[in-house]
């Protein structure tokens, strides 16, 4: 088991949202913290069946008295349950763990998540400061970082029955596309837009599908924290800049796995895109397990010239560019260097592919590993 970074409020008794993509390790990691919980699983096809039929049947389960955790599994597959718990809290003083893979596919539902009676957390694929030493570039790039990939005998193999179990129990099985063959289709296509200013009417195109039914596909991978979209920077804007978001899946392995190859396709193109991933996932989970509060954006004007990430928040405002080259071009830092015209207060940082810092002024240059390691630390000013 590796350690994690995340900290849940365990000294207290306020009850907790866990979500995360599956196979992130939320039920795994929770059951080494807490082995003396009360854990219950709805992915347990006839449990699941009983507490659907009944939830009021959860207060039976639980013993009198009882003072422990209460860990519910995918609490999602049953949205009614979380009226019960919302009653066993406020009644019976029961404090709850609930995990799931989708907050928002919840409130769609018109759940309302505990009338925030619960806090919400999120857990994320590895980190570097989580894997350490089994942390190696290559592997990383190639298969990602979702825990099961570091004990799978066979990580491709391991890949590629997530993403089918994904489609067969989270798609089809929730009812969220009849279609599942269109929805397969539709999945190699978005990979195509990993990291890319999406385009509705083109995939349209591509797919034979329709744009409804593109945007409503999508919105299912954010919805299931598969994927996930990465809004422009506007705030304050100086000069035309594009408006329309990008599109990540959210881990690297997934997204290689979807990604069709071919004698067509450049290896160093799904790298480049790899690696870029590989950046926004640290800030994502260094944001949220630090709990530092930043939204995350790109920034690109309407003449092309763009800021891979930006950073903004109460404690700053920083901008990151992402290379695999080793060496550094003047070209390079034009993305920078505009928005720092835009944004002077903004913290500037170029993550490349050398061996050794370097400094342009007001921007600093990190390797990538010594960026990764030094991302908390940076953010925390």
């Amino acid at each position: 088991m590796y350690s994690r970074i995340l900290k849940l409020p365990l000294g207290s008794n306020q009850s907790v949202f866990l979500f995360g993509p599956r196979s992130t390790g939320k039920t795994f990691w929770l059951k080494q913290i807490l082995p003396e919980a009360l854990y219950f699983d709805l992915l347990d096809f006839a449990f699941y069946q009983q507490l659907f039929a009944q939830p009021q049947r959860l207060e039976s389960l639980i013993p009198q008295n009882y003072s422990g955790w209460i860990i519910i599994d995918e609490v999602q597959r049953i949205p009614a349950l979380l009226n019960e718990v919302h009653r066993l809290i406020e009644h019976k003083h029961y404090k709850f763990i609930l995990t799931g893979s989708s907050a928002r596919s919840l409130r769609r539902k018109g759940v309302n998540l505990l009338a925030g009676r619960a806090l919400l957390y999120h857990l994320y694929p590895l980190l570097i400061q989580e894997l350490q030493q089994d942390f190696i570039l290559r592997k990383v790039l190639q298969y990602g970082l979702l825990p099961g990939v570091y004990t799978a005998a066979d990580p491709q193999k391991y890949l590629e029955t997530y993403v089918h179990t994904y489609l067969r129990e989270e798609i089809l099985q929730e009812g969220l596309t009849r279609n599942i063959g269109a929805f397969s289709h539709f999945l190699e296509v978005a990979s195509f837009s990993q990291g890319s200013i999406l385009n509705y009417a083109e995939i349209a195109r591509e797919t034979a599908i329709d744009r409804g039914t593109i945007t409503n596909y999508f919105t299912i991978l954010d919805d299931l924290l598969l994927g996930f979209y990465l809004p422009p920077f506007t705030k304050k804007a100086k000069r035309r800049l594009i408006q329309h978001a990008k599109f990540y899946f959210f881990d690297i392995g997934v997204y290689r796995i979807l990604r069709p190859k071919g004698p067509l396709d450049r290896e160093e193109e799904i790298d480049g895109s790899a690696l870029e991933t590989l950046v926004l996932h640290s800030l994502r989970a260094v944001n949220e397990y630090y709990n530092l509060g930043f939204k995350l954006y790109y920034w690109r004007t309407s003449e092309g010239t763009e800021v891979d990430f930006v950073l903004y928040g109460e404690k700053g405002l920083f901008a990151f560019e992402v290379k695999r080259s080793s060496v550094i071009t003047p070209k390079m830092l034009k993305g920078l260097k505009k928005f720092a015209t835009d944004y002077p207060m903004a913290k500037l940082y170029f993550i490349f592919g050398g061996s050794h810092p370097e400094y342009y002024g007001n921007i600093t240059a990190l390797p990538l590993l010594d960026a990764l390691q030094k991302l908390p630390e940076l953010l925390l000013g």
